[in-house]
């Protein structure tokens, strides 16, 4: 059976798009105060049973370091992670955040 060539144009088109997104940074944006964003972090990350050690100001950066609590079970707490909380211009935009964290800050900030 013989394939068109806009057929197989968009096959490739389609089988690339996964591609394309490969090693890019899992960032969002928001547009909000940075202080109103590091709180809201602050407070989902609590909530979730992390712990906040620390967060530092590096330029226009606020990097927040947290780690999982022991939840309850004695195990020990978990290693230090960080995420970045980035202004541009006038938005805030979250690096390396996870996602089940991401999802909670981004309802918090819409409301």
């Amino acid at each position: 059976m013989k394939r068109s060539p806009l057929f197989l144009a968009g096959l490739f088109v389609l089988a690339a798009m996964p591609v394309a997104a490969q090693g890019h940074g899992h960032k969002k944006e928001f547009v909000v105060a940075p202080d109103r964003a590091v709180s809201v972090t602050r407070e989902v990350l609590v909530r979730q049973g992390y712990e906040v050690v620390s967060i530092e100001t590096r330029g226009v950066d606020q990097i927040v370091y947290y780690r999982r609590g022991n939840m309850g079970r004695g195990k020990g707490k978990g290693p230090k992670m960080k995420m970045i909380i980035r202004r541009v211009e006038n938005r805030v935009v979250f690096v390396d955040t996870p996602d089940i964290v991401l999802v909670d800050i981004n309802v918090r900030l819409k409301l």
